[in-house]
């Protein structure tokens, strides 16, 4: 068996580690005793978060959204509910988004996608998301033959669309997940982790009205997406919940004429999962220091190794941790309100074959600063679409995206043969 990684890993290797150690949001042990201080916030961890990762070039370009944005291939990750809104009969579509580009060259998601509209009021579809982390080469010692592990997660997704009035659309996905980050050359008893989630999404679409110099056409969508069962990787580990999330947007299209099209969406976004309790002794004395006054809350019992002194337990399971999301921040209401994200995006559609787009999303700096703007542009040449992002980061958290061009190519069958627009 082996019992430790050589001690004199080269430089690209240490870098996969930091990708891992960054990818992987974990808890292998107990919460530990910390001091604690007013106004302390805490940052939500999930599983698996490289679900919430936006895997095409449109949605990037806009800063990560499209629960809300108009009907394209890659809406099985943000609202199947659209698919029935296509003009087009069917689709299939792929994209690449390398990863820490400026570490590795080989961390990246792909993923694939395909659609059909059955009638005029339904719709199913297929997606294939795929996250590699690249090659780890482990050695034993000097003398040994390296082993190669190619640590990996990946989800496959069905979902079925319904529209149950003429502007208005609602679908459920059902999702397979699977966790292959544990290395079995350092842990013998390693495994694969897999669980299953849920998406449910609505998507609205007014007709299109007459106003004074322009015509203009309305967008609403919502999606409660991965309801699952928490994720483990082996009995003795600790549970850790999906990235079950609530997803709200809007917009409007500005349709000037046959040619300029300019469309407008706003997204928030909120993590369904509980917010960590804040563990340690209660500063009576607000000297931020353990005194023997402090030593636990008067019901708790002192011998407990951690006390709970903020926010609730989030040892609940994944259908109570989603009410409990609403309420359980440590710094109260006015933490809860920092752990929405939100999110602008425009799109300007020249003939229906040029696309311009820009974005900016936001995230509280206390819940993971995770700020940037975006730009984006698309090309279509018969039924097939072209897309480009770049990431620009804003924050002092450096993005694992900044500086990346993402890249997607769509196929449309069928285009034309259902008149939505």
């Amino acid at each position: 068996m082996w019992k430790c990684l050589e001690m004199n890993m080269n430089l690209q290797m240490k870098k996969y580690i930091l990708a891992l150690i960054t990818l992987s949001v974990f808890n292998f042990s107990n919460a530990q005793e910390t001091i604690t201080f007013p106004n302390q916030s805490t940052v939500i961890t999930t599983g698996v978060p490289f679900m919430l990762i936006a895997p095409d070039a449109r949605s990037a370009g806009m800063g990560d959204m499209g629960v809300a944005t108009s009907v394209d291939a890659y809406a099985q990750q943000w609202n199947a509910a659209k698919y029935t809104f296509s003009e087009a009969k069917s689709g299939i579509a792929v994209s690449y988004t390398p990863y820490l580009s400026k570490l590795v060259n080989d961390i990246s998601i792909a993923y694939l996608t395909y659609f059909n509209r059955i009638d005029d009021r339904s719709s199913f579809g297929f997606s294939f998301k795929y996250f590699g982390l690249g090659e780890i080469e482990i050695r034993p010692d000097e003398f040994s033959e390296p082993l190669i592990e190619k640590p990996n997660e990946f989800t496959v997704d069905a979902s079925y669309s319904l529209r149950l009035a003429d502007q208005f659309a609602m679908s459920v996905a059902l999702r397979y997940l699977r966790s292959d980050l544990r290395i079995q050359a350092v842990d013998a008893n390693a495994q694969a982790a897999g669980s299953f989630g849920v998406d449910i999404s609505g998507y609205y679409q007014s007709e299109e009205e007459a106003y004074n110099s322009f015509n203009g056409r309305t967008r609403f969508g919502f999606a409660i997406q991965n309801l699952g069962p928490k994720i483990k990787y082996d009995d003795g580990g600790r549970e850790n919940f999906l990235p079950t999330n609530l997803r709200i947007g809007g917009g409007f299209d500005f349709i000037f004429d046959d040619y300029n099209k300019l469309a407008v969406t706003a997204e928030i976004t909120k993590l369904l999962v509980p917010t960590p309790p804040l563990f340690g002794f209660v500063d009576r004395n607000g000297d931020g220091e353990q005194t023997p006054d402090d030593t636990s809350t008067p019901d708790v019992d002192e011998s407990e190794p951690t006390i709970i002194t903020g926010g609730q337990s989030n040892d609940v399971s994944f259908l109570s941790g989603i009410f409990q999301s609403f309420g359980d921040a440590p710094g109260g209401f006015s933490e809860e309100l920092k752990e929405f994200t939100w999110a602008l995006g425009a799109e300007y559609l020249y003939q229906d074959s040029f696309a311009f787009r820009a974005g900016y999303f936001n995230e509280s700096e206390e819940k993971g600063a995770r700020k940037f703007f975006a730009l984006g542009a698309g090309f279509k040449y018969t039924t097939i679409n072209i897309d480009l992002s770049y990431l620009f980061s804003a924050s002092k958290v450096q993005s694992p995206l900044e500086n990346t061009l993402r890249f997607s190519l769509t196929f449309n069958f069928g285009d034309g043969e259902y008149d939505e627009y």
